[in-house]
């Protein structure tokens, strides 16, 4: 079966979760979790928890691992802590606590990212794997790369992603 008929066959109405992680933002000033947030419902699916936590390795890697075990996620969306100041690291827990990782993901949102940011694009560090059968995404915390993301890379394969992952 080629890629187009797993589109086809791919469930909908995925459950999601997103969390972000920052010391700064509240749920006002959370653009980018709203921008996922409305991008999921736009598409069909179901924001089913959201949260925000600090730049703390233990409030990352536990809000992941809670998550991955709920029943009712499939998508687990993390906006973040991606670049490389001293409190990001978003990118070494989450892919600590990947059971598998998909690299093309992070290669190609750099690849695409190039045409908004320019050479800056190799200092982000978004991934995204799959812990207990959940698809896991990493997303800097910037809205324009959010949506960037989101439109063009996760949406249009989530699905298939999350069928696979059912398997």
């Amino acid at each position: 079966m080629g890629h187009r008929e797993h589109r086809q066959q791919a469930p909908g109405g995925l459950g999601c979760a997103v969390l972000t992680v920052s010391d700064t933002r509240d749920e006002k000033g959370d653009a980018s979790g709203r921008l996922i947030r409305e991008r999921l419902a736009g598409s069909g699916h179901r924001v089913v928890v959201t949260q925000i936590v600090p730049d703390e390795p233990w409030a990352i890697a536990w809000t992941l691992q809670e998550w991955c075990l709920r029943d009712d996620v499939d998508v687990v969306l993390i906006n973040g802590g991606t670049g490389v100041a001293r409190r990001d690291r978003t990118a070494e827990v989450v892919e600590s606590l990947l059971e598998s990782r998909l690299e093309g993901f992070g290669e190609r949102f750099r690849a695409r990212s190039e045409a908004q940011v320019g050479s800056a694009a190799f200092l982000s560090r978004a991934l995204a794997g799959a812990r207990n059968g959940k698809a896991v995404f990493v997303l800097p915390g910037s809205t324009p790369a959010v949506e960037l993301a989101m439109d063009a890379l996760i949406l249009p394969e989530v699905g298939h992603l999350a069928g696979e992952l059912r398997k």
